[in-house]
């Protein structure tokens, strides 16, 4: 459920008031916890510490995020994989596929 027109994007305070005292060109990260915070045109050419809940990942803002939240850029759980035993077999097939091409590759040259 979004938020309501007349209340307007959630900024997070502290976050805002950090942004507009660094200038345009620096390079330093700004670390937040604020994931729900929305992105104002304010934010656009700086570099945010998105905390995932284990680190701090780093997030550039560029003008079409505008208006979206953080933690959109910030993934919280990392996928695994699907399969079993029959994906196992087709990761070998193709872990092979790759020693040959390497094995091909380092091969030295004969000469006549």
């Amino acid at each position: 459920m979004s938020r309501s027109l007349r209340k307007g994007p959630y900024v997070d305070q502290k976050l805002l008031s950090k942004v507009l005292a660094l200038k345009k060109g620096e390079k330093a990260i700004i670390k937040t916890w604020a994931r729900h915070s929305s992105i104002s045109p304010e934010m656009v050419g700086f570099t945010f510490g998105v905390h995932n809940g284990k680190e701090f990942v780093a997030v550039y803002v560029a003008e079409d995020m505008v208006g979206h939240k953080l933690g959109e850029f910030s993934p919280t759980t990392k996928f695994g994989k699907h399969g079993g035993k029959m994906q196992k077999s087709i990761e070998a097939g193709d872990q092979q596929k790759e020693a040959v091409k390497t094995a091909e590759v380092a091969k030295p040259v004969a000469k006549k």
